[in-house]
């Protein structure tokens, strides 16, 4: 079992620190419909060739001090696992919530868009 203790995201301009939550949703790939008059029973299908890398969502601890890159570019966004393995992309920040508890830390979840293929890297 690995645990997502140690797991770290990285951005180019260094935005994000003190990670509590990250899920990568949505990856998907369309079916394409190939069915015609000719064909029988159930509808047929094959892959499309291209595919949607979905979105990383992250909950980090706000730091009132620093601006959220909700208007930025993409620029190249990197998860480390604590097991040396990687994910990483283009990336791009399309959401930004923060949430201010009486008597907790306050924090901000961030949905980032893939804005291109990703890149898989096993552990060392």
């Amino acid at each position: 079992m690995t645990q997502g203790t140690g797991t770290s995201i990285t951005f180019d301009s260094g935005f994000f620190a003190e990670i509590l939550d990250a899920n990568h949703n949505d990856m998907m790939r369309d079916p394409v419909r190939n069915s015609h008059f000719g064909t029988t029973g159930a509808h047929t299908y094959e892959p499309a060739t291209l595919y949607d890398a979905g979105e990383l969502e992250v909950e980090i601890h706000f730091d009132p001090d620093t601006r959220p890159p909700i208007d930025d570019a993409a620029e190249t966004c990197t998860v480390t696992f604590s097991t040396g393995a990687t994910l990483s992309g283009p990336a791009f920040m399309t959401n930004a919530s923060t949430a201010i508890p009486f008597e907790e830390k306050m924090r901000m979840r961030c949905t980032l868009k893939w804005a291109d293929d990703i890149t898989y890297t096993p552990a060392p």
